[in-house]
């Protein structure tokens, strides 16, 4: 999430927006609430701000009016809330002429506006940085600005972690570090979902004194995001059955269209990404670096003293740029392979790769054909691992 600094509490007015929904929402309700109680008085308005059209955006914008030269009834401050204003951007509605004059006139009479007992929240989803309405209120007041979780942010995941350490502590709970990790590998970038899940898991625990890996296993479900990874995972615990079923699931999802950003090419990448990671930890072993451990603790003080000289720049080369837990999960896979194994792994999915791309063979035998050639049909038994 990216915010401005919070306002200072004398900033008569405040642009609270962003394409994160759920914590722009919950950061106005908290606003609110709190300048409510610190001017006190009964005449507080919400004023619902969402438009279907612009005409409806029009009539959102005179009810603000209304809102604001309409005195509190026994005198005092009162606090306006405009909520879920969708016309700051740039869709139709908020491009239509009509709204984007109206938007204008209200910057004008904003900026001249006397504001002696009055404070004004808008809440809206991202604006278009250019129009004056915006403009005005960098001036006058305040404007924080909550961009949503992105696979694409490679720190998201420690951004969730926050997220749900905070939920957790509302409720004075506590999670070990493995099961907080995975269930944020279950929900992926969603804040509202994490919020939802999280509550269900707190309720789910009630009365313990630690959420554990095995709670988070047993209520919290893979998500779209966590699902993605599953074809990979089998591959890594050797399973051909289980990997020739997942990716039939997804060659089918990709055909049907269910999932537009899928394609058999992203599926042969996980692969890669996959492989790669169980070859890098064999090394880390191999040197010394780390141990087969089955504490997530354990694998993380580990990781803390590998030394950073010699490793690559290049992220994807390099282990400690992966997410502890990731390289958590793979570890107990790293003794299914033979390290030969995984380094023939990587140039039959190379020459799946040039398969896809350049030749007209048919995309599910090609990745089922390197699946096989790397598994085999007769699954490795894995080795214990040593504590």
């Amino acid at each position: 999430m990216a915010r401005s600094p919070a306002p200072a509490a004398s900033a008569p007015i405040i642009l609270i927006c962003g394409d994160d929904d759920f914590t722009l929402k919950q950061r106005a309700r908290s606003l609110y609430e709190s300048w409510c109680a610190e001017l006190g008085g009964m005449d507080h308005e919400i004023v619902d701000a969402s438009a279907l059209n612009s005409n409806e955006a029009i009539q959102k914008i005179d009810r603000l009016l209304e809102a604001l030269n309409t005195l509190p009834f026994f005198g005092g401050a009162k606090v306006v809330w405009f909520q879920n204003c969708n016309f700051l951007g740039e869709d139709r509605t908020a491009s239509s002429a009509a709204v984007v004059e109206a938007l204008g006139e209200l910057a004008e009479i904003l900026k001249k506006f006397r504001w002696e007992g009055i404070r004004l929240i808008v809440s809206a989803s991202k604006p278009d940085k250019r129009r004056a309405f915006y403009k005005n209120f960098e001036k006058l007041g305040a404007v924080e600005s909550f961009a949503a979780l992105s696979q694409d942010d490679k720190d998201w995941t420690a951004k969730a972690e926050a997220e749900a350490l905070k939920f957790l502590r509302e409720s004075n709970c506590k999670i070990r570090d493995d099961a907080l990790s995975e269930l944020v590998n279950r929900t992926g970038p969603n804040l509202r979902l994490l919020a939802s899940e999280t509550e269900k898991l707190i309720l789910f625990t009630l009365g313990r004194p630690e959420i554990t890996l095995d709670d988070v296993s047993r209520i919290i479900s893979r998500q779209k995001h966590a699902r993605a990874f599953a074809l990979a995972e089998s591959l890594g615990d050797r399973d051909l059955t289980k990997v020739l079923r997942i990716l039939d699931e997804e060659l089918w999802e990709i055909r049907a269209g269910v999932d537009k950003k899928k394609s058999e090419i992203g599926l042969l990448y996980g692969l890669i990404t996959k492989v790669r990671t169980l070859i890098l930890l064999q090394e880390l072993i191999r040197l010394g670096h780390i141990k087969l451990v089955r504490d997530y603790n354990s694998f993380k003080s580990q990781l803390e003293r590998v030394p950073v000289a010699g490793l690559p720049n290049d992220k994807r080369f390099n282990p400690l740029a992966y997410h502890p837990f990731v390289l958590f999960q793979s570890l107990r896979q790293t003794s299914n392979y033979k390290s030969e194994e995984l380094v023939k792994a990587m140039a039959t999915l190379l020459d799946a790769n040039r398969n896809l791309v350049s030749s007209d063979l048919d995309e599910a035998m090609v990745l089922q054909r390197a699946l096989i050639d790397i598994i085999g049909f007769q699954r490795q038994s894995q080795r214990p691992i040593k504590a």
